[in-house]
């Protein structure tokens, strides 16, 4: 036997293994305050490196509440140009807006002929709602949830990042999901959550959750003077009356800030607790920190905005790309549901 012949055979190559794919949607809000990105923009740019990872504008969403289609469309450009100034990448993850896949509504209006309206009935966001516009309770705000198991899960999304807050909203799509699948057959996978330690996000208000209806956030993206001003009017330690009073950092808002700014945090909270440094200079520190946090990212920004073009392009590019996923999923699901199937229109071409 030859040498060639008895030589040890190469090791296989093993493929590469596919990542998770995760999805999740941000409503178009505009330009991105504080609360946004420390609530879910950072983790949306480390998961994008962990995970193959989907991320949508949800305008279909917020046509519930905002009816102006000029602001519609601004909020839309300035939330994409918002995400990739954060440093989404689309070479990394794939950024679109919702209603640039239609297959999103087809698909809700399927998934909704196998869910409860009680169900939809109990959700606390429905409820919120109907308190937050008791004049504008349209059909959309019932139905929001149906859409938003859609969006997940006609890229067959196994993992859905969220707060633990969240996760009802997520349960309920995971109902659906398997209220379809008894219905017609195992069709698509019931998404888990990929739970975030994101903040809740105190406004300047130090009371209520930072929110642009309520008027209390910090604008990261905005011009330094304008940050410097909303963090100069952050409420603090209510009973630190004096400069030589100790304070409360626990409780303190810009200080509770500081940890996401600089390894030192627990240092300046030492500083306010034996009264070494006040209110006034926490805050200046913090606004000083928070400039340079996102100089690169503001003009980052002010480039994408001054070019709406390509903004448009890497949207477009993004579901260009999930057009085969989205459409694969459709073909399925309306083979399953006795709907028409390309067989059937190529009959109907030949008579």
């Amino acid at each position: 036997m030859s040498a060639l012949a008895t030589a040890s055979a190469p090791a296989p190559v093993e493929a590469p293994q596919a990542r998770a794919r995760i999805f999740s949607g941000i409503q178009p809000s505009g330009i991105v305050h504080l609360g946004n990105d420390l609530g879910a923009v950072r983790n949306y740019v480390r998961l994008q490196s962990e995970y193959e990872a989907i991320y949508c504008i949800v305008d279909y969403h917020a046509l519930t509440s905002t009816h102006d289609a000029d602001l519609l469309r601004e909020r839309t450009r300035e939330m994409a140009a918002s995400l990739l100034a954060l440093g989404l990448d689309p070479e990394r993850c794939t950024l679109f807006v919702q209603s640039h896949r239609p297959e999103h509504t087809e698909l809700a209006w399927l998934l909704a002929t196998v869910t409860p309206v009680s169900w939809l009935e109990r959700t606390p966001t429905y409820k919120e709602k109907r308190e937050q516009q008791p004049n504008d309770i349209n059909h959309g705000l019932l139905t929001y949830p149906v859409l938003q198991a859609a969006d997940i899960v006609i890229y067959k999304a196994t993992l859905v990042p969220v707060g633990k807050d969240q996760a009802a909203h997520l349960e309920l799509s995971r109902e659906i999901v398997r209220s379809f699948n008894n219905r017609y057959g195992d069709t698509f996978p019931q998404p888990q959550a990929v739970y975030t330690e994101a903040p809740v996000v105190l406004g300047t208000d130090g009371v209520r959750k930072m929110s642009k209806s309520l008027g209390n956030t910090i604008d990261i993206l905005g011009p330094p003077e304008l940050i410097r001003k909303q963090v100069t009017s952050m409420v603090t330690d209510t009973k630190r009356i004096l400069r030589t009073d100790p304070g409360r950092p626990e409780v303190c808002n810009v200080c509770r800030l500081h940890r996401f700014f600089g390894p030192d945090f627990e240092e300046i909270w030492e500083g306010e607790r034996t009264a070494r440094t006040g209110c006034v200079d926490t805050k200046k520190l913090l606004a000083d920190r928070i400039v340079a946090h996102y100089s690169p990212a503001r003009e980052r920004f002010l480039e994408l905005i001054a070019n709406p073009s390509l903004v448009e392009r890497i949207l477009e590019s993004g579901a260009d790309r999930l057009r085969p996923k989205a459409e694969a999923t459709m073909a399925e699901v309306r083979a399953k549901m006795g709907l028409r199937s390309g067989s059937w229109t190529q009959a109907a071409c030949s008579l």
